[in-house]
């Protein structure tokens, strides 16, 4: 398992190499990925119709009322073994009282596996965890974290909001009120179908004219698109550009795709042709 060394979601293919130097690499195909989510939530749905994706391949559902299928230990089994059996495809599963502890819990025992994990569990379990490893902080986050040394998610849940609200802001407190295993987001049906469109957009700070500074401008912003796309796991078929003028006209021109984009080369491309 290429996770077994270190290698991660998102991670330059560079950096993966270099940790693995006989990594496999496989092109992806993302007409199938998407037409397995899509059986996949097709499945869930006959459990409950309380679903939120999260991603391509996740998603959070609600069983409050679903007693009548059984135990959620009971109800996760039948999950698993629908998605084992009709599409071949393992998944973890956690089960918990809110979003956050049922995240974490699905990415303990990766990839065939169910944790239970309540609040009563959190000190043993989750707090002497690296906030690194907490779900929700980032490379950058974490960094923040270590300046007013908050190294665990224990010192999150115990530090001073005071402080951690100043470094990080409204999203440090609601970081923290997690690490203590409050989470009062529900389970959002209406978020299916949310990502309609991924854009990047600039500024400059003076009128610009030469065609090499706004190509390497569109090249720059094709790459953030890019990056966007596949962190969150989507494709287009479609492209736009917008661009305002100095007295403040606005021209649009966008272009149906035959093919799905999520490279940054294809994306340029073809931004690059409508600029044309």
């Amino acid at each position: 398992e290429a996770r077994e060394y270190g290698i991660r979601t998102t991670m330059p293919l560079w950096e993966a190499k270099r940790l693995c130097p006989q990594l496999v690499v496989r092109h992806p195909n993302f007409t199938l990925y998407r037409e397995a989510s899509f059986q996949m939530f097709q499945i869930l749905s006959r459990f409950t119709e309380q679903i939120q994706p999260f991603s391509i391949d996740e998603g959070y559902l609600d069983i409050t009322d679903c007693y009548a299928l059984g135990s959620p230990l009971e109800i996760a089994k039948m999950i698993q073994q629908a998605l084992l059996t009709e599409l071949q495809l393992p998944c973890s599963i956690g089960i918990a009282p809110n979003l956050f502890l049922a995240k974490t819990a699905s990415d303990m025992k990766k990839p065939l596996g169910i944790t239970v994990l309540r609040k009563r569990d959190i000190p043993e379990i989750i707090w002497p965890r690296s906030v690194a490893e907490m779900h929700g902080i980032g490379e950058k986050t974490a960094e923040k974290l270590k300046d007013i040394h908050i190294h665990t998610i224990e010192q999150l849940a115990k530090g001073d909001e005071h402080i951690i609200r100043a470094k990080i802001g409204k999203h440090g407190v609601d970081l923290q009120k997690r690490a203590k295993g409050m989470d009062d987001r529900e389970v959002d049906p209406n978020q299916m179908g949310q990502h309609k469109s991924v854009g990047n957009s600039m500024t400059f700070s003076k009128d610009m004219d030469e065609e090499k500074e706004l190509l390497d401008m569109l090249e720059r912003l094709s790459k953030s698109v890019s990056k966007r796309l596949q962190k969150r796991t989507l494709v287009s078929y479609n492209i736009q550009i917008m661009i305002k003028y100095h007295d403040r006209r606005t021209v649009t021109r966008s272009k149906q795709l035959k093919n799905a984009i999520w490279e940054e080369r294809v994306i340029f491309q073809a931004a690059s042709r409508l600029w044309k």
